[in-house]
């Protein structure tokens, strides 16, 4: 009887386990996603990450470097290329990810980890040896973040019916960067001759396209160091107001997307990430990525459906589905503004910060740019990750720095 009962008990701990698994397999599906942007202020929208879970993340060593030599758009580029990796090597694009310019971060299941942790080596060898950055990687444990004192939930945005965000919060993103810089938990890049990333999808053929309204501002605002957070939420309520005065609530690309022509760079940048699998060479891949972006370009340009395809609502939903607000431990915007809408929205953050409530960054440039994912045009999901031209985020981040002071 004694051995009937172990059994049953060891058979429970294992039907127990399984059960836990699927609920976490399913944790980021389950979450009813947000139609409100506004509604993301408040902290009740998100659910602690299952505890078995971890947090991928990536940035670039020296991206202001990068910056001051003209190279933002490849900053931007290797960003998005760790997402595009991530969702490949998993065969599907609805993980959860942010997207921060210069960097990204991923919340990824235990099933996931090895994937993505392969898939993120090679991204960085490949950012290494075609881009010619440093990328640093790491895959930190949320059970590490929680036992640190912080916390990491997610919430989910539908900016359009095909298309959420993730959104993240509880205070473990911040601290999971500061580990990250100080080469904890870190993952080596893939040595070069290994396999390279599968980027199927990754494209970076628009020009950067000018503000329309005066400016386009980018800004981080982030909660201060034991700020209240129902005067925190109320000023990014506000702020959000301030936003909405514009048309569009400061959308940075116009209705009907950002027009052609194509950026040479940007053609030049994708040819390299067609050829990354190592299927084809360099020359093969930029003869084929100049042949279909000019098919590309002449499509959009005609306005005339072919096929399945009909570039309106191709445009259509490329404005819709970009991320140009995110939450991720704070507030990320990249805002198309005019400058007494500039103005206000820099007041209200110097006095709350000046009130301990915020931290905050900015940077205005007179151009944004934009670096898409695009798993099959024929489809409505795909996703596009827009940030300012002359450093944008980056920036935006190192002025927040620079006003914190050298402990920051």
């Amino acid at each position: 009887m004694a051995r009937h009962r172990t059994g049953r008990a060891v058979n429970e701990r294992r039907m127990q386990a399984v059960a836990t698994t699927v609920a976490d397999a399913g944790f980021y599906a389950g979450l009813q996603p947000l139609d409100r942007f506004d509604r993301l202020a408040d902290p009740a929208a998100y659910a602690p990450l299952p505890p078995d879970w971890g947090l991928g993340m990536v940035d670039i060593v020296d991206s202001t470097g990068a910056i001051a030599a003209g190279r933002y758009k490849e900053v931007n580029m290797a960003a998005a290329s760790a997402i595009a990796a991530v969702a490949n090597a998993l065969g599907r694009s609805d993980i959860p990810y942010a997207f921060a310019g210069d960097g990204a971060s991923f919340a990824l299941e235990p099933a996931v980890a090895q994937p993505a942790r392969v898939a993120l080596a090679r991204v960085a060898g490949w950012v290494r040896d075609e881009l010619g950055l440093d990328m640093r990687i790491a895959l930190i444990p949320v059970r590490a973040i929680r036992a640190a004192g912080h916390d990491l939930k997610l919430a989910r945005f539908a900016v359009s019916p095909d298309v959420t965000y993730a959104m993240f919060a509880g205070g473990g993103l911040a601290w999971a960067e500061r580990q990250m810089k100080d080469g904890a938990f870190r993952i080596e890049p893939a040595v070069a001759g290994d396999a390279g990333p599968d980027l199927t999808g990754l494209s970076c053929r628009f020009d950067e396209f000018p503000a329309r309204r005066g400016a386009i501002l980018s800004l981080i605002v982030t909660p201060a160091e034991d700020a209240d957070m129902d005067r925190f939420t109320a000023v990014v309520r506000h702020l959000l107001r301030l936003a909405d005065s514009e048309t569009d609530g400061g959308h940075p690309v116009p209705v009907g997307g950002p027009g052609v022509p194509w950026s040479r760079r940007g053609r030049h940048l994708e040819s390299r990430a067609s050829a990354a699998l190592k299927h084809r060479g360099r020359l093969s891949a930029a003869v084929l990525t100049g042949l279909r972006s000019s098919f590309a370009a002449a499509i959009l340009a005609a306005g005339q459906r072919l096929g399945r395809f009909d570039p309106t609502q191709y445009l259509d939903q490329l404005v819709r589905n970009t991320d140009f607000r995110k939450y991720d431990d704070g507030l990320r915007m990249t805002l198309d503004c005019s400058a007494a809408t500039a103005a206000g929205i820099e007041a209200l953050l110097r006095q709350a910060r000046a009130d301990g409530i915020v931290c905050y960054g900015l940077h205005s440039q007179q151009a944004a740019l934009m670096t898409c994912f695009i798993p099959s045009p024929m489809q409505s999901n795909h996703v596009h990750f827009v940030d300012g031209a002359a450093g944008g985020y980056a920036m935006a981040a190192q002025a927040m720095k620079t006003a914190a002071g050298p402990a920051a």
